[in-house]
């Protein structure tokens, strides 16, 4: 050590001057780091080919397949072929933020541990405003999530507006094929049968609360003896509403006939920070209460936005199962397993659950009948 004060103890700055001194030598013999390899494994979109686009999985292990047959009038033939475009992170390698160009729909199914498996089965229905499928978020991220609980996750991949298609007819399709095509393979993916629901978010959360209303009449049109799904129902076992788009009850469209069995669900909305979806949520509630549809639970939360919505610090509101800057609002989904158990689809698989027990008493009660006020008395 460099003796700048003879006979003194040593001050600090000859402490830091030898340091800086040393670390610097160190430094310049040291040889540089060699370049970090490049990402792995980073998925990306199939070829074009003369036959109908081959959806390809947007996580590891993921089981691909079509909704509908090549040649299916669901399917526009002049796109069909049209390759998906991935809009990647540009900080996580790999991660698939959102999908467009889908003309092939499609579901990826991703199934948990035999020792661990409910038989439940969930399809997650993205959300965009129907002009991307926000798949990161809103579908992939639910994958390792409901593994933990033995719940098997399902992403589907529906067809967009901005594409060209109808939210209130293709993409709710889309959603009402899927159940069919998970409900039709449930032997070999070790499914319960009775155990096959949705959740959607924001736009798919529009779609999944038509799904609850509108399968028996899409089951009629489409129980041709040729439809190799025909005689399977696409109705959901339950519903996951998650700050949901207009529902089939929002008042400017016409409200449909809500069938006796109807399944249960559950909805959750940020309150007056995301007042628009809320209402769309409160609608749906409300119309299935003035029934006593049981088993309908909703959280609205009192310190919530919408995913995208700016924030006082500048940024923007998360979605999918983020922390959301540590409020409640960022612990929705254990409130959901909390009421997946309560319905008996976290029991060993094959037993009649709840939900379906309270559906099954349900539709051998009277419709409730809406008394006229009471007149106030004479004086």
């Amino acid at each position: 050590m460099p003796d700048c004060c003879p006979g003194r103890a040593v001050p600090l700055f000859c402490l830091l001057a030898f340091t800086t001194g040393t670390l610097s030598a160190q430094s310049a013999e040291r040889a540089a780091l060699p370049p970090l390899p490049a990402p792995i494994g980073v998925p990306k979109p199939g070829p074009v080919t003369d036959a109908p686009y081959a959806p390809q999985p947007i996580l590891q292990g993921g089981v691909v397949v079509a909704l509908y047959p090549p040649g299916s009038p669901f399917l526009k033939l002049d796109r069909v072929r049209e390759a998906e475009q991935y809009n990647l992170s540009q900080t996580v390698p790999g991660r698939i933020n959102s999908i467009v160009n889908i003309h092939n729909p499609s579901i990826e199914v991703h199934l948990v541990d035999r020792s661990i498996n409910t038989g439940a089965a969930v399809i997650v229905v993205a959300g965009g405003g129907h002009n991307t499928l926000n798949v990161g978020s809103e579908a992939a991220d639910f994958v390792p999530f409901f593994y933990n609980y033995g719940i098997n996750t399902v992403i589907l991949r529906n067809r967009l507006r901005r594409d060209g298609y109808n939210p209130q007819t293709d993409a709710v399709y889309d959603t009402l094929q899927a159940i069919r095509l998970v409900r039709a393979y449930a032997k070999e993916w070790n499914l319960d049968p009775n155990r096959i629901g949705v959740m959607g978010f924001s736009a798919g959360a529009e779609l999944t609360a038509a799904t609850a209303v509108r399968f028996e009449e899409f089951d009629k049109a489409n129980g041709a003896a040729g439809d190799p799904l025909a005689g399977i129902t696409s109705r959901p076992d339950f519903d996951g509403i998650i700050y949901p788009g207009p529902s089939p009850f929002a008042k400017n469209r016409v409200a449909p006939a809500i069938p006796r069995n109807v399944p249960p669900a559950f909805l959750v909305c940020g309150g007056s920070g995301d007042r628009v979806h809320a209402i769309w949520a409160m609608e749906y509630y409300n119309a299935m209460l003035a029934l006593g549809v049981p088993n309908i639970e909703m959280h609205l939360y009192g310190n919530g936005r919408h995913p995208g919505d700016p924030l006082p610090d500048g940024t923007r509101m998360t979605g999918g199962l983020t922390d959301r800057n540590h409020t409640p609002f960022g612990t929705w989904q254990f409130r959901f397993i909390d009421w997946f158990r309560d319905l008996g689809f976290l029991q060993k698989a094959g037993v009649e659950t709840k939900a379906a027990h309270d559906v099954a008493v349900f539709v051998t009660q009277p419709p409730i009948v809406e008394r006229p006020p009471t007149p106030p008395a004479k004086p």
